[in-house]
């Protein structure tokens, strides 16, 4: 902290008080150089993690959105919900990991996809449905032969 009056970089809290609502900090501090005394305030970063939609829009992360997405593929499927909050929590690490707190629901599908194709097979397949929106049985089809191909693969290695 630069001191306002000779711009030393050092100097020592005097007194430190919450606010009254507990949204910030309030210290007093006295500038090491000059001996002037100033205010500070500290306050929690409260900038958002954001999706980018495909269209362009930018939607708070939500982790229930998720969650219920998960929760429809995975519906009377053999899957656990510590197994779907993991995924749920790969994805907000993945979002925090960001250097600009934001990611496309590109990544973040994918990321969900690879987790269950892993998983379970069914519910991938549920999920990439609405995920990857087909506009006709032919795309579907295509999918389903490249997960097919894939665990054909995975069972001969």
């Amino acid at each position: 902290m630069k001191c306002p009056f000779c711009g030393f970089a050092q100097d020592r809290v005097v007194d430190s008080r919450e606010s009254k609502e507990a949204e910030s900090i309030r210290r007093r501090r006295e500038c090491l150089k000059c001996g002037k005394r100033f205010t500070t305030y500290e306050r929690i970063d409260e900038i958002p993690y954001m999706v980018v939609k495909k269209d362009g829009r930018r939607e708070r992360f939500e982790r229930q959105k998720i969650l219920n997405g998960l929760l429809r593929a995975c519906e009377k499927r053999p899957i656990s919900a510590a197994r779907l909050e993991a995924i749920v929590d790969a994805c907000e690490s993945f979002l925090m990991d960001s250097p600009e707190r934001e990611r496309t629901t590109i990544e973040l599908g994918e990321l969900i996809m690879d987790h269950l194709k892993t998983l379970d097979t069914v519910a991938y397949i549920r999920f990439a449905s609405v995920y990857l929106d087909f506009k006709d049985e032919l795309e579907f089809k295509a999918a389903l032969e490249a997960l097919l191909a894939h665990h054909g693969k995975g069972k001969k290695s």
